[in-house]
């Protein structure tokens, strides 16, 4: 899909009214409309520092410590407040740590080792599908 301007994004909400619109000054609301959904579910075998860095998850760690290098799970819901209990699942599943967990916009970020990330992403999307009736995504790998 190709990517449209904000100009051809406003044409395309306002139809007709959009010439009168133009040049005014325009307030968009963001809207959440919950869903019970797991719109994300990826693992990144080894990170490179760069990604690892620029997640910030090297902001914390105990001295001495060095987990540049390992696998990053990452996983997305709806409703938000679903990532604490998907927390919970991760870290009762494998031998995980939270990298970032944001119950205002749905975000986990997993750290550890490949099988482990792997293992606690699988059992959170599962267990979201099973014993929650989510819908969910499939589990990508890269």
């Amino acid at each position: 899909m190709a990517r449209i301007t904000k100009e051809e994004l406003l044409e395309r909400l306002f139809h007709e009214d959009y010439e009168q619109l133009k040049g005014k000054k325009l307030r968009i609301t963001r809207l959440r409309v919950p869903g019970k959904e797991v719109c994300l579910a990826h693992v990144i075998s080894a990170s490179q520092p760069e990604v690892y860095q620029n997640l910030g998850l090297h902001i914390g760690v105990h001295e001495g410590e060095d987990h540049t290098g390992e696998s990053i799970g990452l996983i997305r819901f709806t409703p938000w407040e679903a990532v604490v209990v998907a927390a919970d699942v991760a870290l009762k599943s494998a031998d995980v740590q939270i990298g970032f967990m944001d119950r205002f916009c749905g975000s986990l970020i997993l750290t550890g080792g490949l099988s482990e990330v792997q293992t606690a992403v699988e059992e959170v999307v599962r267990f979201f599908r099973e014993a929650l009736d989510f819908q969910t995504c499939e589990v990508h790998r890269n």
